[in-house]
């Protein structure tokens, strides 16, 4: 049973952008529905036992998105870290950030590292903010953080240590929403072991029932991780 404990769960939010067409709302529209999301399922997951919550909030990829819409992702997260902030205190959750923050301006990086340090006493779990990450890009970036050091020879608990998401768990579920069936470049190390469910629901209208009827799901399957 110690095995299918369900600790840390990951999640790619898609679908905001054609749930807004749908609705024939904007673009911005869709991706701030997307985002009142991310308070609902940091509290079922804790309602759930969870202790770590991984969200693909902004991949490297996504860098290459139009201008106006780039700028109005970059703004939202500047809110929901700054005026929204005080719900995660509430929540008593934890904010983590992995990535290649760099790429943010310099007020947002800090804005992320405040973030960071107001909610570093939460005793209710973390959640975790893959923000400007790709996995590729996070592989590479620990391999060249090994060379740095002078290694010649690493092992799985060294190079764990020198991704971006050292410490954290790996997901024992990645969930996707949106109907598409695939990771996108989404802890591709992290992962090799984790449960994975895909849905057609799109993020904004991702429920409660749906969630825990994956988190039922969860404990129906057989992780033998290679036994």
């Amino acid at each position: 049973m110690e095995d299918k404990a369900l600790r840390s769960i990951g999640v790619i939010m898609d679908g905001n952008r054609r749930w807004a067409k749908e609705r024939g709302l904007s673009t911005m529209k869709g991706h701030a529905a997307g985002a009142e999301k991310i308070f609902q399922i940091v509290e079922w997951a804790h309602e759930s036992g969870v202790e770590e919550v991984l969200l693909y909030t902004f991949s490297t990829e996504n860098w290459n998105r139009a201008e106006e819409e780039v700028e109005y992702l970059m703004a939202l997260a500047k809110k929901l870290f700054t005026e929204q902030l005080a719900r995660f205190l509430d929540a008593g959750v934890r904010i983590r950030f992995v990535g290649d923050l760099t790429r943010a301006s310099t007020t947002l990086q800090g804005v992320m590292r405040e973030a960071e340090e107001r909610t570093q006493n939460g005793e209710k779990g973390t959640v975790v903010f893959a923000f400007s990450y790709g996995g590729r890009a996070e592989i590479v970036a620990a391999v060249n953080t090994l060379l740095t050091q002078g290694k010649t020879e690493v092992n799985e608990d060294s190079f764990r240590e020198a991704l971006w998401s050292s410490g954290l768990l790996d997901p024992d579920l990645i969930l996707r929403t949106g109907g598409e069936q695939r990771l996108s470049n989404f802890l591709p190390w992290q992962s090799v072991y984790s449960e994975l469910f895909f849905t057609d629901t799109k993020w904004p209208d991702f429920s409660k029932e749906e969630f825990s009827a994956v988190v039922a799901e969860y404990y129906e399957r057989d992780r033998r991780h290679g036994k």
